[in-house]
């Protein structure tokens, strides 16, 4: 095979299952601690009121009760909310309100916090909550970002005039230079395509809803938060300075997570609520979310509007990209939740295509909704949905078929390095082979046959493209480091944290092999901040290639020093020995000596202070971007009577670089794709004009089952990535990226006339339904017109 097709084909079962299907695993309800408590949240049933008064005295007399904490508890506490540096138009920062850990003087959504309560047992705060007696003054609520930035809209904060937290400008370096010089293109331009599109709002739902356990040690003054997370350096280190406690004193620490997606990355209320109550209370306490509570307590996502237009020559080709997005950040700034509609979005641009010329900006609004942060993918979706979209509506006014157009405007493979339009650099890539195996897989050529035996049974049907390009990796450090425990194994301590992506079963692997030892040599450790190692959270794709980037430093580091003391122990010369299949040798000799025996001499040398230090090592890395890529492509089918919606087939030839277990890359896949199904076909998160969430279950908030699943056809055409040295892309994010539009897509395409080109997500039956009643009373005016 060559480079674009090579990988490894692995079948292997993953390590972690054994434990998980017995039912032997460790979540966060699973180590209960001695003397433990329990609480449970007063929320707010408003979504904007001024508090007039909380009274906890009832409360305090019930059975079992430890205590309550309420606003005036935690006010020495910093705010909740943290945001990397993002500048707006004419200099202006993002605007950051102070987001209490319990609210104090107004709660700005459904579902705040206000007072926590604390009893021996889960059920008896439940029962004492009840009892905590809040008084409201009610406020006028605002839901909606575009209606949050309108002239005579409620004002949510008051240091956020217009209710405007961002306007950001684009990465242009004169963002005013640039847009005028796209307009002067638009203007020039032979076609322009135009979309208005909304990625609506979406509740994350993971099968483990969030919890955590807070402790105290007074002695040490100290604290220890078991919590589900994605990586337990960066929930400590925000935590620490929420706190405002040194590093060195907060230790977090998680074990098994049952689904992460983004929304267990950082900081929530609850966390410090709990650390405070077990510093004041003298117990441990343990908080675990319930469904519903998740509904009102859980980050949000996606809720962005665009715009998009897109430039053509007379021949099909791109010229210039404008697009606009208002983006609804919530009551307060989530993690990395301006970031996502303004840098992750525009980092995907211009995707597969050759655009030289593009103009983006973004407002970010504040509303009384719960705020939004990174699900998966991040920007990502949204971005490629919009591109998308726009690319499929200018193939409807160009008149020039969508595969063909897309074909005609691909980066070619020779013009890699490719530096874009926003200033990434795409490392590698090969797309004209992915799309065509992709139309090959799906038999694109015999969709018009399709089209006519579905007609003949009453039916539409369509098919729709998706070409997808994200960037994988975020955060570009990472930090791995190897112990040598004495027993003749090797225990690999990662910060990433596994919350289902086969951590385990991939890395002790690579691990193992890279050093010609046995597989079963090698431990894995993680969920830990007391380890120490440098890093940032499982997000954004980036485990595989940054941790990955670290084993191989570490690696290197390890076997230098290795090849130093095996010289001293066979007493030879350093330039002398060589490292294979698990031993040092001296060359063109038969003297050996084992890795785990250069360790244990090692460990002994160095407490003699023979040596300065033993074989174990650290290491930490940086690693730029990568940019996955692919083509999906969807096949539906509708019944307009009903409204009723297929997704007959779907298509994926993806390049996620090198693979390191081509299972788990499948499942990542396939995972990934049901989230996307999820989002174009039923899941929406509703407010009604008060704020109240309408979508608050599962009765309301509809979620993809086994059934909507498409038989998948995929396969993986992988052009190793040249920025790291695995050569791996990232995988886990590219289902929902590329699928929300390939569907959307095919929907458009399906329904005559373009009765559903303007459809928005979710594509639920009454909304189809009603874009084919409207398409048969276009197409009877037609007729209508031509014989009348």
């Amino acid at each position: 095979m060559d480079a674009k097709t090579q990988y490894r084909a692995i079948h292997e079962p993953r390590v972690e299952d054994n434990a998980l299907v017995r039912g032997h695993g460790r979540y966060m309800a699973d180590a209960p601690l001695a003397n433990q408590a329990h609480a449970y949240f007063v929320r707010s049933p408003h979504a904007f009121a001024r508090i007039v008064k909380v009274d906890v005295e009832a409360a305090l007399t019930a059975p079992s009760v430890v205590g309550v904490l309420t606003g005036k508890d935690t006010q020495d506490v910093g705010s909740i909310s943290r945001h990397p540096p993002l500048g707006g138009r004419g200099g202006k920062a993002l605007i950051m309100p102070h987001r209490p850990v319990l609210a104090r003087e107004r709660v700005m959504h459904i579902g705040e916090p206000v007072a926590m309560v604390v009893a021996e047992s889960a059920a008896a705060a439940q029962d004492a909550a009840e009892l905590v007696a809040v008084a409201y003054e009610a406020l006028t609520p605002v839901v909606d970002a575009r209606a949050a930035l309108a002239p005579d809209a409620s004002q949510v904060w008051p240091e956020a005039p217009g209710n405007l937290a961002v306007d950001w400008p684009g990465p242009a370096a004169d963002p005013a230079a640039n847009a005028r010089q796209v307009d002067a293109i638009f203007a020039a331009a032979k076609f322009v395509a135009r979309v208005a599109v909304m990625n609506q709002r979406m509740a994350v739902a993971s099968m483990e809803p969030r919890g955590a356990t807070a402790s105290y040690d007074e002695a040490a003054d100290s604290y220890t938060l078991r919590v589900c997370s994605q990586g337990t350096t960066a929930m400590r280190d925000v935590l620490a300075a929420i706190m405002k406690v040194p590093k060195e004193r907060l230790r977090v620490r998680t074990e098994d997570v049952g689904g992460a997606f983004g929304l267990k990355t950082g900081p929530y209320p609850e966390y410090v609520a709990q650390m405070l109550g077990a510093k004041k209370f003298g117990r441990p306490i343990h908080w675990m979310s319930g469904r519903s509570e998740a509904f009102l307590s859980d980050n949000q996502a996606r809720d962005i509007h665009s715009e998009a237009e897109l430039a053509l020559d007379e021949s099909g080709r791109f010229l210039a990209l404008r697009i606009r997005n208002t983006a609804n950040l919530g009551a307060y700034v989530g993690a990395v939740g301006a970031n996502i509609p303004s840098m992750n979005f525009t980092r995907c641009l211009p995707g597969m295509y050759d655009i030289r010329h593009i103009d983006i900006s973004t407002r970010c609004a504040f509303t009384n909704t719960l705020p939004t942060a990174p699900y998966r993918g991040a920007g990502r979706p949204e971005a490629n949905y919009v591109l998308e979209r726009v690319v499929g509506e200018a193939a409807r006014v160009t008149g020039i078929d969508p595969a063909k157009l897309r074909r005609r405007n691909l980066i070619p493979a020779t013009a890699m390095p490719y530096k874009t339009a926003v200033g990434t650099t795409y490392d590698s890539g090969d797309f004209t082979p992915v799309l065509d195996k992709a139309l090959e897989l799906a038999d694109y050529a015999g969709i018009e046959a399709r089209r006519r035996d579905a007609k003949a049974r009453g039916k539409y049907r369509g098919i729709g493209i998706s070409c997808m390009l994200e960037h994988a990796g975020g955060s570009p450090i990472e930090g791995a480091r190897f112990i040598f425990p004495g027993d003749g194994t090797l225990t690999l301590n990662l910060n990433v944290q596994s919350t289902g992506q086969g951590h385990a079963s991939v890395f002790p692997r690579l691990v193992a092999d890279r050093l010609g030892i046995s597989r079963d040599k090698v431990t894995h450790k993680h969920g830990d901040s007391a380890l120490e190692i440098a890093g940032y959270a499982s997000v954004g794709s980036r485990s595989a290639m940054t941790a990955g980037a670290a084993i191989v430093k570490c690696i290197d580091l390890m076997l230098e020093k290795g090849k130093r003391i095996a010289a001293m122990l066979l007493e030879a010369a350093e330039g002398d020995i060589t490292y294979a299949a698990g031993s040092f040798a001296v060359v063109g000799t038969d003297r050996r000596i084992s890795l785990f025996e250069v360790a244990a001499r090692a460990a002994e040398l160095s407490k003699r202070g023979t040596i300065a230090e033993d074989l174990d090592t650290k290491a930490t890395t940086e690693t730029p971007l990568t940019f996955p890529n692919g083509v999906h492509i969807a096949e539906v089918e509708i019944d307009p009577e009903t409204g009723h919606m297929d997704v007959v087939a779907y298509t994926a030839v993806d390049d996620c670089g090198n693979v390191l277990d081509d299972m788990i890359v499948e499942g990542q896949l396939h995972g990934a794709l049901a989230q996307g199904l999820g989002q174009a076909l039923m899941e929406q998160v509703i407010y009604d004009e008060a704020g109240q969430l309408v979508t608050g279950s599962f009765t309301d908030y509809a979620m993809p089952r086994a059934a909507d699943m498409p038989p998948i056809r995929d396969a993986l055409l992988c052009v190793p990535a040249t920025t790291n040295p695995l050569g791996v892309k990232g995988v886990g994010e590219a289902g929902t990226t590329a699928s929300i539009a390939a569907v959307m897509n095919a929907v458009a395409d399906a329904v005559p006339g373009g009765g559903a080109a303007r459809l928005d997500m979710p594509a639920s039956a009454a909304r189809l339904w009603e874009a084919c009643r409207r398409a048969k009373a276009a197409a009877s005016e037609r007729r209508d017109g031509r014989f009348g």
